[in-house]
């Protein structure tokens, strides 16, 4: 999986425990964009400064499920379309 950071954006709180969680490879905002399912990541102040991006089902759904084990919750869990350009947003519960 891939991730970036948004520019000008304040990293999470959460964000070295996010990245520990999950195997990441830094890449563009472009790049990460350009992956099958894309995770965006709130901070405190309701932007999204992350982007977690996934080319297989799989990697996704581990993903979310890592997560939601940081107590983390996915504004889009009833919605049937992406938004904002992410198939999930996740900040802290």
């Amino acid at each position: 999986m891939k991730t970036a950071l948004i520019a000008g954006k304040a990293v999470a709180n959460i964000d070295k425990q996010i990245i520990g969680n999950l195997l990441l490879d830094q890449a563009s905002v472009e790049d990460v964009r350009q992956e099958q399912m894309v995770i965006g990541i709130r901070n405190e102040a309701g932007e999204i400064y992350r982007l977690i991006g996934a080319a297989k089902l799989n990697n996704y759904m581990n993903a979310m499920e890592e997560l939601m084990d940081l107590e983390m919750v996915d504004e889009l869990e009833d919605e049937e379309e992406s938004r904002e350009g992410c198939d999930a947003i996740f900040s802290e519960g």
